[in-house]
């Protein structure tokens, strides 16, 4: 038995852990999980605990339904929320087949078979994501809507407030778990709040981004309030993304800089960047993956609608930070176009597929924006060639079905889920903002 499981089971016995919950991911990015006693968990780890996927969101159909969950003990962590009684810890979960095969729809799999395609070329991925929520009063709402917890707006600090207590009580929860937290503040809509992660590999930062959601969630309830990570669920306000910080490693060295070349953004760099931007339309429907993330995109509030890049432009889709000038190790490109509710090992499968491409093919930097691009005329925009990211589920759908990219990396299974799935969210939800979608998506967001 390896030294990690060692210390897995060693650690079980000592702190009296009485449950242990095994966390996967269905294909829409829903948390799943089982739990099972200390006694299972060395069984667990050699053989895996079985469980049915066809009961799954888009792992497998009716007559495959045996999978098996393997926990990595990597993982493994002690849940702060459920106190010193019956300790409670968790593991991520690897699913595979009966025959030991790796489960075409697991999409934590998906996600390391992008990466070990990356790790052939040479290169790691590293992420760093800005996450946005909001807290509301409650679930419910009434004639005006949902409503916000307070009334304050982009870094505002509020002495005695719900959000600044929240946020240090999610904070301290967070880093319990090991999960380091670089910033945090109020955001720019009525009871918004960013929680911004600390640089890791991208499949560390997924697993990070499914606990997150799980904390925000259980620090809402133990405050009283409700969190939703709903793209956009108050007309008129700022939607919740997920601004996302990329880079790519060769050993030590990052590959994204460059300190002759313009914003020290190196060849390498300048084509992924190629890539993410000649993709992106296709690749919108698994980012902004809800009828309600097109209210984001195209419901103004620095939300992207166009296919653009830029230095320092908070406009564009991507853009080329320069925090720190001359330091090799913080080259980054910064994604401006994801949903908060995204499925994170989706998300980032397709962003590593679409930047290791431009790489492969050596797509060459279009012009980067220069202005504010939503303050240009249509006419202007279409005269630099700015393409338009989808403005509706429909539209993300059908560029999706055409492209070879987001097939060949998603795996046929995946692929045809969420085609399917969400043509049915889009036919039953329409364009239209309703009490049902609002409903629904505040329920399960």
């Amino acid at each position: 038995m390896d030294k990690q499981r060692e210390f897995v089971l060693r650690t079980i016995e000592e702190r009296g852990v009485k449950f242990i919950r095994l966390w996967f991911t269905d294909v829409v990015g829903t948390l799943k999980m089982v739990a099972v006693a200390p006694a299972e968990v060395e069984g667990a780890f050699h053989e895996g605990v079985g469980i049915d996927g066809s009961s799954i969101e888009g792992f497998t159909r009716a007559f495959e339904a045996d999978v098996l969950a393997h926990p990595d003990p990597t993982t493994f962590q002690i849940l702060p929320w459920r106190g010193e009684v019956d300790p409670t810890a968790r593991m991520f979960c690897d699913i595979t087949t009966p025959d030991g095969e790796p489960a075409a729809a697991d999409p934590r799999h998906v996600l390391k078979r992008q990466l070990a395609g990356a790790a052939d070329l040479g290169f790691t991925f590293y992420t760093h994501p800005e996450i946005e929520f909001y807290l509301l009063k409650s679930s419910s709402y009434g004639e005006n809507g949902p409503e916000p917890v307070d009334k304050a707006g982009y870094f505002d600090n509020v002495p005695g407030g719900t959000a600044h207590d929240f946020r240090r009580r999610a904070v301290r929860m967070l880093e319990d778990l090991g999960i380091s937290v670089e910033f945090s503040h109020h955001e720019a809509g009525p009871g918004q709040n960013e929680i911004d992660l600390r640089y890791a590999d991208a499949l560390t930062t997924a697993d990070n981004i499914m606990t997150f959601r799980t904390v925000v969630k259980e620090v809402a309830i133990e405050q009283g309030v409700y969190a939703t990570f709903m793209p956009k669920p108050l007309a008129g306000f700022p939607g919740s993304g997920m601004h996302t910080h990329l880079s790519l490693f060769e050993g030590d060295t990052n590959a994204f800089f460059d300190q002759g070349q313009k914003y020290q953004l190196s060849k390498i760099g300048r084509s992924f960047v190629a890539g993410l931007l000649k993709h992106a339309p296709e690749i919108t429907a698994v980012t902004n993956q809800f009828v309600n993330s097109y209210k984001r995109l195209w419901g103004g509030h620095e939300a992207p609608s166009y296919v653009t890049w830029g230095h320092n432009n908070r406009s564009a889709l991507v853009r080329v930070p320069l925090y720190k000038p001359g330091k090799g190790q913080s080259a980054r490109v910064e994604y401006r176009g994801m949903d908060s509710a995204t499925n994170p090992y989706l998300a980032f499968s397709l962003l590593l597929a679409a930047g290791l491409k431009g790489i492969r093919e050596e797509y060459v930097l279009p012009p980067e924006a220069e202005d504010t691009v939503w303050e240009l005329t249509p006419g202007e925009r279409r005269a630099l060639g700015y393409e338009e990211l989808p403005a509706s589920l429909d539209r993300a759908l059908a560029l999706m079905e055409d492209s070879e990219l987001v097939a060949e990396t998603l795996g046929e299974q995946v692929f045809n889920y969420v085609l399917l799935n969400k043509r049915r969210d889009w036919e039953e939800y329409r364009a239209q903002v309703t009490p049902y979608e609002l409903q629904s998506n505040l329920e399960i967001l």
